[in-house]
Parts: structure tokens; sequence; C-alpha cells
């Protein structure tokens, strides 16, 4: 693993990417990595919350940011980042997952696992790491000790399946005459999320699936078939229960579980995207949902009073020249990122429903495909709040971005 400062230039090789051919039950159709680049025109029906120029300078000359470093070692595309305790995790399109320290500093080695399948999300839980993959499976793996990373489970796991092979009435039509166990997803494994409580673990599938996993012994407990019209490739958890589940078929749905039957139904589903949804983020209260598709624009949603988990959109985001591919939250900042190679850093502003974009981060070759954000706690004060933003790309590099932004 190399270390180096952003302004060195970063040489590039072209590498191609195939996309997996899967067969999926009549009706199914997968969107592939490729289609979420492309750009379509801008949501014209929502007025922009992005403040006025003359805000953005303003706000700009107050803001300070810059990258503090790159950091090499994927020799592929990066599609997955998460942070977690003193460690950010990364995971690639060659099926590589490596750990790097939250500080970068010269001179760390790093802890790599392999696997197949490209690594589509990550997410932790104390000591156990779960990776969702192209190749359809979910796997498990355990922080043994500080240098070392071992694989101890891929979902379905095989005591899963074998009880589930007995009964006909747990067995879904794949294709004709083929079938298999409601357990198993049959395309891209897109996304993950952690409950609250940790107890449960989601995944959710360019299958139109969505599953509910339990973290103690990895048994699945509820398969949502048929969610979306489409692939699902966002899901996010409000912290009182609501999943919200984002796909190409340009719609975001809201559900909840019912707690007599542990069954999720759908309360809302949310439209006004015009292309596919790529990403979704939550507020760290829950009441906004941040949504970013390939129209260019990011889509603003209220809580609706009384509503549960329902959400009003309020309006968008404008200003990325491509499509949004990645969000990510920290305290009341919401990063995005795009195929257009640049991150932008939105604060709500003390006018309502009114953002300003208080930077743009150029330093990537290609487009900015996943994001993580903390806050810097060693240089905050009451003055203002610094941050660190992880960015991956397709050109194989993670960058480490620090942001001061002064308290409001």
């Amino acid at each position: 693993m190399k270390l180096l400062h952003c302004p060195l230039p970063c040489h590039l090789r072209e590498e191609s990417q195939s996309n997996s051919h899967n067969t999926l039950p009549s009706g199914y159709s997968s969107s592939s990595s490729s289609s979420s680049l492309t750009s379509q025109p801008s949501i014209k029906s929502l007025p922009s919350l992005s403040s006025s120029q003359q805000q953005l300078d303003q706000e700009s000359n107050t803001v300070h940011h810059e990258c503090i470093s790159t950091l090499k070692g994927h020799n592929s595309y990066v599609f997955s980042l998460f942070l977690a305790g003193k460690y950010l995790y990364s995971g690639s399109y060659n099926g590589e997952i490596r750990v790097w320290p939250r500080e970068p500093a010269e001179n760390t080695t790093n802890i790599v696992a392999s696997s197949s399948g490209a690594v589509k999300s990550l997410v932790v839980l104390d000591d156990k790491l779960f990776s969702a993959h192209q190749d359809h499976k979910i796997r498990v793996w355990k922080m043994e000790s500080k240098n070392e990373i071992n694989q101890i489970a891929t979902l379905p796991t095989m005591s899963d399946r074998f009880i589930r092979l007995v009964s006909a009435k747990n067995y879904v039509q794949i294709r004709r005459h083929k079938s298999c166990t409601w357990v198993h997803h049959i395309d891209t494994v897109s996304a993950l999320a952690l409950s609250n409580d940790g107890t449960v673990l989601y995944s959710a599938s360019w299958d139109r699936t969505f599953k509910v996993w339990r973290t103690s012994d990895f048994r699945c407990l509820e398969s949502v078939a048929n969610a979306h019209d489409d692939a699902i490739n966002a899901l996010v958890l409000s912290k009182d229960g609501y999943v919200y589940t984002g796909s190409a078929d340009k719609t975001i749905k809201v559900w909840e579980m019912h707690k007599t039957e542990r069954k999720h139904s759908l309360v809302a589903t949310l439209e006004k995207h015009k292309s596919a949804v790529n990403a979704l983020a939550l507020s760290s209260d829950g009441c906004v949902l941040y949504s970013g598709a390939c129209d260019r624009s990011i889509v603003v949603w209220e809580r609706v009073a009384d509503g549960g988990g329902n959400m009003v959109a309020v309006g968008a985001l404008r200003g990325h020249s491509k499509a949004i591919l990645c969000l990510a939250v920290v305290a009341d900042l919401l990063c995005s990122g795009s195929a257009d190679k640049t991150i932008r850093v939105w604060r709500r502003s003390g006018v309502r429903n009114t953002y300003v974009c208080l930077a743009i981060l150029e330093g990537h070759m290609k487009p900015v495909k996943c994001i993580a954000a903390a806050v810097d706690s060693n240089n905050t004060s009451n003055y203002g709040t610094s941050y660190l933003i992880y960015s991956g790309s397709l050109d194989c590099d993670i960058k480490v971005w620090k942001i001061w932004v002064p308290s409001q």
C-alpha cells in the first residue's frame, strides 16, 4: 500500500469491465453498473433548493478544504466504503477488501481479503464485517486480530438452505423449469444496512427483492419479493424502523414491519425522479431523506407530520453535471459523489428549505462511486467543525479530504 499526497499526478490505466450475465425470472431486468453512469435530464418539476451564486461565494470564503492524501492499493474500481471505529473498509470490483487506518499515515500496511465477485456494499458489526457481492452472495468476515481477517460464513448458510429444502412452499421459480429456495438472492446484492440495534441485517438486490437476516446466527428471516419493478440499487434504515429502497424503476419505496406478523408491508411509494435511483441517505434525525439519480438531481424529501415513514418532496439540489452515484450524511452536512468526477458538500442554511454548496472537491480522474464521512474530532472547536470525507472512484483510488466548516 502506498500513500500519496493529492497534488501528485494520478496515473491511471484503462480497465474494461464486463457485467455479469444473469438469468432472471420472467419480467426481471437488471441494471448494470455502467448504466448508472448515464446522465439524464434534470427534474424540472421540482424547485431548486440550491442557494444563489452570491451565497455560495460567501460561504466558500469561510470554508476551508483540502485533499490530505490518496490511498493507493486497489488495482480495480473502488465500489464501496464503510467507516467503523478506527478503520476504513473498502471493497473493489475484483473482489478485494482492504482495511485502512481511519487517520492516514505514512508506512501503513493494511489487511487484505479476497473473494469472487465485485464488492458492492460493506457494513461492520462489532468484530464482524458483512460484504455484498456481484456473485449474488453475502459474505461474513471476522477480524481475528489487528492484522488478520477471515471468512466465517456465506449467506445463505448451508444450514439455512438445508432446512428449506423439504417443503415445496420454500421454492421460487427463477426461470422455466428451474427454481431455488427463497433465501437465495439470484442477482447482484447491491446494498446492505444494519438495524439500529444490530440484531438484523438487510440486503437489497438487482433481483428486485430485499431480505432480512438475523446477525446472531445468519438465518434469513424474510424475503420481500417483487419489492420493485426493476433492480434495487440502494437501501437505508431509519432509527424508528422504516426501510427505504431506491430502484432503477425510478421510485423509492417506504416499508414498515408489522410487529404482530413480523413481515414488512409497503407504506408509500415516492415518485419524482425521471431516471434510475442510485443512492439514498437519511439525515441524522431521520426526518429528511436524500435521493440521488441519473437525472443529476438530489431530491430532498421531508417526513410528513403523523405520516409514519412517508415523505414529501420539497425540492432538488442541482449542481452536478452528470449522474449522482453516492450520498453520505455526517452531522448537518450532505456529501454527494457523481459521474462528473466531483464531490459536493451541502449544508442546510438558516433559510427554510435552502441549501448551500459549501465545497466542490475535485481530484478524481473518473466517476466517484462511493463516499464515507465522519467528524474530525481532533480539529473541532467552538468556532467550527472539521470533517474527514473519504471518496472511492473508478480511477481505483481512495481520496481523503479535510473540510473545516464554521459554526452557523
